[in-house]
């Protein structure tokens, strides 16, 4: 993914007002994310831990959406797989809503997926995080089709919001 500026990430968001694009949360440290690795960047609110954002390139354009995670259990352990990546988390898998684009949702109408809490899929992928034992499933798949898979599933949901 190439570098994006506070900016670009602001312009990019699909699903929510100007107004709450002014005063969402855009990660501070930009220079220092692992741009290379990454095939969608992914951040929570510090201020408000279920408000999450992910901003990706389809098309040689940036989209982003704004995300609200359903509340979990304290103590979760049930094992749990990333729709994204394919990874398996014991309680690090969060499902994940996103009012959809336009009057749908002015309507209250969303779309939701399964994703990783802290949404490093792509460093999942890559095997530069680790989600514990069994967390990847042996593949006989590239790193090429790991990574081509995610964002293909990215894109469909990003897809089902602007729809």
């Amino acid at each position: 993914m190439k570098p994006l500026t506070e900016q670009e990430i602001r312009a990019a968001f699909v699903n929510c007002t100007k107004g709450e694009t002014k005063r969402l949360s855009v990660p501070r440290d930009l220079a220092e994310q692992p741009w290379e690795d990454l095939d969608y960047l992914g951040w929570r609110d510090p201020q408000a831990p279920d408000r999450a954002y992910l901003v990706v390139e389809l098309d040689g354009r940036p989209k982003a959406l704004a995300l609200r995670s359903a509340a979990t259990g304290s103590g979760q352990s049930r094992r749990s797989m990333c729709t994204m990546c394919l990874t398996t988390h014991s309680g690090g898998v969060s499902l994940m809503v996103a009012p959809k684009a336009g009057k749908a949702g002015q309507q209250g109408n969303s779309v939701g997926a399964y994703i990783c809490s802290d949404l490093a899929c792509s460093l999942y992928v890559r095997g530069k995080r680790d989600a514990g034992i069994g967390a990847r499933l042996p593949e006989t798949i590239s790193l090429e089709e790991k990574i081509r898979r995610t964002v293909t599933n990215l894109a469909a949901f990003i897809a089902k919001v602007t729809s």
